[in-house]
């Protein structure tokens, strides 16, 4: 088994709710989106972006907006419908029951 190929999944696992999380109080566009990934080490590239927002739009967890800009085409910005906020808010409860039970194996495992 490849290491990698476990890194990898563990961070498509986590890529969705970081996204969540980012957009959870400013709306963004895709390549604020990217930029922020990249800030906190988890690359993706616009192939992988686009269509999880997609996903996250039709499944009425993310809404978005045209705004026009000075610098090109409009941009759509991306936020947070009440019923993605209700969804971020579960995927936290339990983010912090992982991170709990990692901290416990890490712990006995000294």
């Amino acid at each position: 088994m490849k290491i990698e190929n476990t890194k990898a999944q563990m961070r498509k696992g986590v890529l969705e709710y970081c996204i969540l999380l980012f957009i959870k109080d400013n709306e963004m566009y895709p390549s604020e989106i990217i930029s922020k990934l990249k800030e906190s080490k988890l690359m993706v590239v616009e192939g992988t972006l686009y269509p999880l927002l997609t996903r996250l739009k039709n499944a009425g967890i993310l809404t978005y907006r045209w705004e026009e800009s000075t610098s090109g085409p409009p941009r759509k910005y991306y936020c947070l419908t009440p019923i993605g906020e209700t969804f971020t808010n579960e995927l936290s409860g339990t983010w912090k029951a992982l991170e709990e039970a990692v901290t416990f194996a890490q712990k006995q495992s000294k």
